[in-house]
């Protein structure tokens, strides 16, 4: 039987893929040294510490406020009003604990996401999670410069200048060979989101309206309205939780040499970013239902929204939406990009860091750049489908989010790999919720883009069948865990010696052991994902070529 001994590794003996992923964090805005190992028993100290790790939790979040987001924020406003701020209040804790287990995973493995489930679900899992985060993050990264694109035209820049400069400015600042200097530009840019903060004082919604949207949840129209208001809840939530999240901010907590003794600081850094992400989502969609507030005017586009703002509350509110606009698709970019980038070096062993510079990891840079240069001529060919893309790429995400999610939280549940780290019942319990949830949205939103609509009829058989299976699950868990009182490895887990734990190397983890049902279970999960992909590629296609 393996000991607990071998466990209790140092960093630079644990799984990390990459040398360069193990020495001092060097952080935008501090440094910690690998042979630092005192306690921060001053305010001082730990303020230091804090402001070294910053970072991944901050550029994670306020990396999804991004062109897309932008566009999901202004038409719940422009068409709704504050009525749907409600939403973020809900998505606080699914953002948290989601980005918390990958916190997790990313400080005490050492390896990113997509290598991780390679090991421990076999090639075609890998393959498969991977090909498709590659595939969804390519169109990911076109609707980053769309926003670029939409930006620039209102600001009177010209869509190929802007495009092509934005383009040289991520490509440099990534390739620098310097992590810090990287993150200072990132950190610049998410300093740019606070645009949104002046954006709304100059459009000044009721405060009292804007309070009854964060804390009175209501549906808009009621029954006759719930399709239409669904699509756009689920749209508010694919923008805002999406796939590329778990993928960049473990690979980029690895990458900053993060390690399980700063996880309280980074989880306050991930605290700073759902704050400020949720603060900046919703002072636009309340900014925006205060320009459009009893107004008819069908949604358009960002640059419809920028007009609106700037006849409402002045050219310098249109400008400012504009400049934040642009600033998001720019961090939103960054983000996905070295998203793929990470995934893509994890799978084939290439060697991936920011620390390193172009000599010594030649294909994480040119895929990186590539992603960016082939997006930017998508972007600049006339004609180009680029609502069709938007569109496709937020329905993929919603599709793909929820096995993502399941991934997430089995691995999170590995002995092997967390170890005392491993989530506890209260954490699966709700992580297993959000997975329910996503599905059905999921499933909602697949039938109104294959179908062209989806019946209100239609959307509460789908919420009282998902009740239905909720009730079951609880029931079918409530006996497992009956039956299971007093087996060894069925009580609370045990914490002790979490601090110095480690995953050890890839090669020494015992194989995971899958029930039939967990078979069962992934083998649905994968032909539902399948038929789904190939039935919306399907249907862009038709409506591409106008039938």
């Amino acid at each position: 039987m393996t000991t607990t001994s071998p466990r209790l590794v140092t960093p630079a003996q644990g799984a990390a893929l990459d040398s360069a992923h193990v020495g001092d964090i060097k952080g935008a805005l501090g440094t910690i040294s690998v042979d630092d190992t005192g306690t921060r028993k001053t305010l001082p100290a730990r303020l230091k510490t804090l402001l070294a790790i910053v970072g991944p939790g901050l550029i994670v979040m306020i990396g999804d406020n991004d062109a897309g987001a932008f566009s999901t924020y202004g038409q719940a406003g422009q068409t709704y009003g504050t009525k749907l701020l409600w939403t973020f209040v809900l998505l606080i804790p699914v953002l948290y604990v989601n980005q918390e287990m990958v916190l997790r995973l990313g400080a005490v493995t050492g390896v990113g996401h997509a290598r991780l489930i390679l090991e421990r679900f076999g090639r075609f899992w890998g393959a498969f999670s991977v090909i498709d985060l590659f595939a969804l993050n390519a169109l990911t990264i076109v609707t980053e410069f769309i926003g670029i694109a939409l930006a620039a035209s209102y600001l009177g820049v010209p869509r190929i200048v802007a495009v092509i400069l934005a383009s040289v400015v991520m490509v440099f600042a990534a390739s620098t060979g310097s992590f810090r200097r990287f993150e200072r530009v990132a950190m610049a840019f998410c300093a740019g989101s606070l645009l949104l903060v002046p954006l709304y004082v100059l459009a000044h919604p009721p405060a009292g309206q804007v309070a009854a949207g964060f804390v009175l949840p209501t549906i808009p129209g009621g029954s006759a309205h719930l399709s239409g208001v669904m699509l756009l809840i689920i749209g508010i939530v694919g923008t805002t939780v999406a796939p590329w999240q778990l993928f960049f901010q473990q690979s980029y907590i690895i990458d900053k040499r993060i390690t399980p003794r700063f996880m309280r600081y980074e989880k306050v850094d991930l605290w700073v970013g759902i704050v400020v992400a949720i603060v900046g989502g919703g002072a636009l969609m309340a900014a925006t239902a205060a320009a459009f507030a009893g107004r008819s005017v069908p949604f358009t586009d960002a640059s419809g929204l920028a007009a609106g703002l700037s006849a409402y509350a002045g050219r310098a509110a249109g400008a400012i939406f504009a400049v934040a606009l642009l600033d998001a698709s720019m961090i939103g970019a960054f983000a996905v990009s070295l998203s793929t980038a990470y995934a893509v070096g994890d799978m084939f062993g290439m060697k991936h860091s920011l620390h390193r510079g172009v000599r010594q990891a030649k294909g994480f840079y040119a895929m990186y750049a590539a992603l960016i240069a082939v997006a930017a001529a998508i972007v600049l060919i006339p004609g180009s489908p680029l609502g069709l893309l938007t569109e496709g790429v937020q329905v993929l995400a919603g599709v793909l989010l929820p096995s993502a999610t399941v991934f997430l939280l089995m691995l999170c549940n590995d002995k092997e790999v967390l170890g005392p780290w491993r989530n506890g019942r209260a954490t699966n319990i709700f992580a297993v919720g959000v997975v329910g949830v996503l599905v059905l949205l999921s499933v909602i939103l697949t039938i109104a883009v294959l179908f062209g609509t989806v019946t209100p009829a239609q959307i509460v058989a789908i919420l009282a069948t998902g009740a239905a299976a909720a009730v079951l699950a609880l029931a079918v868990m409530a006996v497992r865990g009956w039956r299971r009182r007093g087996t060894p490895g069925a009580g609370p887990v045990d914490r002790n010696g979490r601090e110095s734990w480690r995953m050890p190397p890839l090669a020494m983890l015992a194989p995971v052991q899958m029930s039939l049902g967990r078979r069962v279970g992934m083998a649905a999960m994968w032909v539902y994902l399948g038929a789904v992909i190939v039935l919306v590629i399907v249907r862009v296609a038709e409506l591409a070529l106008g039938h």
